[in-house]
Parts: C-alpha cells; structure tokens; sequence
C-alpha cells in the first residue's frame, strides 16, 4: 500500500489553500488554528457552539452536533484531514470521517483514551515492554465486584470509566463502606478502583508520531494540580529526576507505538515517594500542560499537531528557556461575591518574561480555563520568581 499524501498549504490548482479541520471549538482547537494558519493552510471547526473560540478564529465554523451526519459529510467535503481538540468526541465520528478523509488521531486509540478501563489495560500491556505500568486497580461494574473489592485497594480513588476529566467523575474512598457510597452516587456506573499511591510529583509528557512511524517528544513537564485541575506547569532542565524523565518519555514512546498512533499524544505519570514511576492517564490530544511550548520551544505542541495530520516532516523540538505556566481560571474574573472583576493584566505584563494567552471565551465561571499565563527565563529560578510575582497580583494560591 503507498502511503498517504501529503497534505499541503498550496491547493493543486493554486486557486485556494488546502484546508484542515478540526472536532471541537474550545481553546485546543483555537491554538491548532493559528498554527494552521502560520503554515498557510484554511482550517475548518466542527462544533456546536456559536462562541466557540476556534470556531471564532477559523475561516470556516459549522455549527452542529458532532455526531451530525449531514454537518460531518460537510466537514469531509471541505477538509483534506480532520484531527479532533478533545477526547470525549464521539469516535463514531472519527471512523465515519476516516471512510473518505485522512483522521489522526484514529477512532480506535480515541475510544481507549475514552474508556479507562480500556485505557488502564492498554498500559498494563506495554508495561512489558516500558517498565511502567497503572497503579493497581480493578473495575466496578457490579454488585458482585463491589463485594470482591480487595482491602488493599483501599484507601483508593473511584473513577468513573468514561466522560471523567479535570477531577470530574471521581471521588476519594478510605473504606469498603466509602466505596459503595462513592458507587452510588455515581449512578452505579461502570468505574475503576484505582490504589491511593504515595505521590512525590506528578509529571506528564507530550509527543508526535507521524504516520510513517517517527516519534519526537517534548521535554518532561512537572505538574501541580489543584481541586483536580493543573495548576502550575514548570519545564527546565532537571524539573524531574533525570531517570525517571527518561523512563517516562521512553513509555510515552511505547504507548504510542504500540496503538500505531498518528497525531500529538499526551500521557500523565505519578512519580511515588520510592522514585518509582506509574503511568496514569492519557489524551489523544494536544494538552494543558503543554501549552508553554507555544513560548519556549521552537516547535510547540499545536504545531506538531498540524505536522502530524499533515504528513509534514517532525523535527525533534527544541526548548530555548526555562519556563513556568499558570492556567487561569474563571474565578481571576470573579470576586467572593460573585460579581465580575478585571484582573490586573498591565501589572502582570509588565514582569519579565510574562506571555498572557487568553481563550476568547465570553463567560468567566468557577473552575473554567480561561486562559493561561507562561513565564520564560534564562533560569528556572528566573522563572519561577515571576510566576510566583504574578500569582501574588492574581490573588491565586500559592505553589
């Protein structure tokens, strides 16, 4: 079979540029549309929402259901290829794409990131390979799993198997009395048990893999997460044992490969207190907490979205400064009552090496991403010292 052609800028009679399209307007899709845009293609936004912020910045938005028959054979009529912004589209949709159209990631390696069960199986398979395998867990789909649940499961997190993101659809269980509750009150939902490990750090890698196969990986990011939303993302030399950055880019590597992934793949890792590494989740995706590689690397990480699907070559990216991101949340905008404020964005632009990203979207709200603000310096230190200034004029808590 040859492969696949490239996708490129110019159209083949030069009249209009060739076009990408994406499933999902929020601020993922926002990002790969400008950096679509760079390289010289149109892009296309699948979504709902009339304010989506790509949708908003895209030459063309079709406003519908993702699951829309006549919006996805639209979408197919006007893009060469199609990626997808988030996990929870419906991989139904990608496959029907996938009938006429270039998709990557493909249908298959989105429906593991949606089920967790599917997902905590697939990483237990190439800890063979890795070395790095989930945390134990089981699944609960029954009364009868309920009752086998082991003691040394527990304390543990529940977690609901699908739709579950940004601490949504789980919950903290000290007891087998605790689980049944937690159970519960998640409607009885098929969900995974996972052990409670005694964390140091958390940390996450971001990677590309084209379609003939080669992979290049960002630098390891660290990770501080609050109310189960990422905080805080700080990348430099050293962020993270040396040993265990290695280990965890290399089982990014095998996570891919191993689901002949096409796309940008982001896999998030705890390292324990004894320095061993567990691999916890992924997202078909570009990711929070990859977005300081828009201001510190050469590459970023929507840019290699659209090598990706494209089929253009992946060059190994490069980071030239230390950075720290802060993701700003909705509540920046809102005061104890509620009531909306601006945030002080002239005292925040004027530190060093301040690079404000904001999403476009027009309603704040408690706990929505609105935003994100990267630090870069010639040091960590550098860095961090900002980031910690800007913090202290947000009002946010500390890290």
């Amino acid at each position: 079979m040859s492969a696949p052609p490239l996708i490129l800028p110019d159209s083949v009679d030069g009249s209009t540029p060739a076009t990408l399209g994406v499933l999902g307007g929020g601020q993922l899709g926002r990002m790969f549309v400008h950096a679509a845009q760079a390289l010289g293609y149109a892009t296309v936004v699948l979504d709902p929402d009339p304010a989506s912020p790509a949708g908003r910045v895209s030459e063309r938005h079709i406003r519908a259901d993702y699951g829309d028959a006549a919006a996805l054979a639209e979408l197919a009529g006007c893009a060469q290829a199609i990626t997808t912004e988030f996990e929870n589209v419906p991989a139904q949709a990608l496959a029907e794409l996938a009938r006429t159209r270039l998709v990557a990631p493909a249908a298959e390696a989105v429906a593991i990131a949606q089920d967790r069960l599917l997902e905590k199986a697939h990483f237990a398979r190439c800890a063979a390979q890795s070395g790095v395998a989930p945390a134990p867990y089981m699944a609960i789909e029954t009364e009868a799993d309920l009752a086998a649940a082991p003691a040394a499961l527990l304390p543990g997190i529940l977690k609901t198997a699908r739709l579950g993101y940004d601490g949504k659809g789980q919950a903290r269980v000290n007891d087998c009395a605790g689980l049944a509750a937690a159970w519960q009150s998640m409607g009885r939902a098929p969900c995974v048990l996972e052990q409670l490990l005694p964390l140091a750090l958390e940390c996450s890698v971001i990677v590309a893999r084209g379609r003939d196969g080669q992979v290049v990986s960002l630098p390891v990011q660290r990770n501080l997460h609050q109310g189960g939303i990422l905080a805080m993302t700080e990348v430099y030399e050293e962020n993270v044992p040396f040993s265990q950055a290695q280990q965890a880019q290399e089982a990014t590597m095998v996570i891919a490969n191993e689901l002949r992934y096409v796309g940008v793949l982001c896999v998030e890792f705890f390292v324990l207190k004894d320095g061993a590494l567990v691999v916890n989740e992924m997202a078909p995706r570009p990711h929070n907490s990859g977005h300081y590689s828009v201001d510190a690397c050469d590459l970023s990480q929507f840019d290699l979205q659209v090598r990706t699907l494209a089929g253009l070559p992946l060059a190994p990216p490069r980071q030239h400064s230390a950075a720290v991101m802060l993701n700003l949340l909705g509540d920046l905008w809102l005061d104890a009552a509620g009531a909306p404020r601006s945030p002080p964005w002239p005292a925040v632009l004027a530190l060093p090496g301040a690079h404000l990203h904001l999403y476009g979207k027009i309603e704040a709200r408690r706990g929505r991403k609105m935003g994100h603000l990267t630090f870069t310096a010639a040091s960590a230190g550098q860095a961090r010292a900002q980031a910690l200034r800007a913090a202290r004029l947000l009002g946010m808590e500390g890290f």
